[in-house]
C-alpha cells in the first residue's frame, strides 16, 4: 500500500495535487505567481476550497499571467467579484492585482521573481524529515523572513504562515513525510535543482 501525507488522502484532487505539484521545485514566474495567489486566497480557508476553485482562478486570472492581472481595471474586478468560481473576497481579489505589479517589479529587479524568492532558502530547497503531519512547522525563520520583505515591497496576504505554505507548495522546501511516496522524488529534485 502507498502512503501520502496525511493531509493528502482525503479527496483524488487533493491526492493529485499532492503527488503532482507539492513539493516539486518550481522556478517558472507564471507558476509561483499562481501559488502566490492561491495561498493568499486560501487564507482562512481550507486547501481542498480552493482546489476545487483552482480551475475558476485559471480562467478568471487568465492563465495566471502576472503582466495581465496587474492590467485588470476595476471593473473586471467587480465582474470576478460576482463569478462564485473563485473565492470572492474584495481584498483577496484587489490584493492580488496589486500584488502582480510589484510581483513583475521584483522579477525586473532581480532577473526573475524565482531569483528573488529562493534567495530566502539560498536557492536549493530545504530537506526536512518529518515522520508526521503534527511536527510540520505553520511557519520558520525563512517564511517570516520572506513575509517580511514582500510586505515591504507592499504585498498583501503574505504573512509568515501563507509563505510557509506557498514555500511548501513551490518545493523551497521538501515537507513531505519521509515514509510518503513522494519524499525521495521531492528529495532528489531538490537536490539537482537550480535556478
Amino acid at each position: 500500500m502507498c502512503h501520502r501525507c496525511a493531509w493528502a488522502a482525503a479527496t483524488e484532487l487533493e491526492q493529485q495535487y499532492h503527488d503532482e505539484v507539492w513539493g516539486v521545485p518550481q522556478s517558472n514566474d507564471q507558476q509561483l505567481f499562481e501559488y502566490l495567489i492561491l495561498e493568499g486566497a486560501q487564507a482562512g480557508l481550507s486547501w481542498r476550497t480552493i482546489l476545487q476553485k483552482r480551475e475558476g482562478y485559471s480562467r478568471l486570472y487568465e492563465g495566471f499571467d502576472p503582466a495581465t492581472v496587474a492590467d485588470f481595471t476595476p471593473e473586471k474586478i467587480e465582474q470576478m467579484l460576482l463569478d462564485p468560481a473563485i473565492v470572492r473576497n474584495r481584498l483577496k481579489v484587489t490584493s492580488s492585482v496589486k500584488s502582480a505589479a510589484i510581483f513583475l517589479e521584483l522579477a525586473a529587479k532581480h532577473g526573475s521573481f524565482a531569483d528573488y524568492i529562493w534567495q530566502f532558502v539560498d536557492g536549493k530547497p530545504l530537506q526536512n524529515s518529518w515522520q508526521s503531519l503534527s511536527e510540520v512547522p505553520a511557519e520558520t525563520v525563512e517564511s517570516r523572513a520572506m513575509s517580511k520583505a514582500l510586505k515591504k515591497a507592499g504585498m498583501t496576504f503574505v504573512g509568515p504562515t501563507i509563505c510557509y505554505a506557498f514555500m511548501q507548495a513551490t518545493g523551497m522546501v521538501n515537507d513531505h513525510e519521509v515514509d510518503c511516496i513522494r519524499y525521495q522524488p521531492c528529495r532528489a529534485l531538490g537536490e539537482s535543482f537550480s535556478l
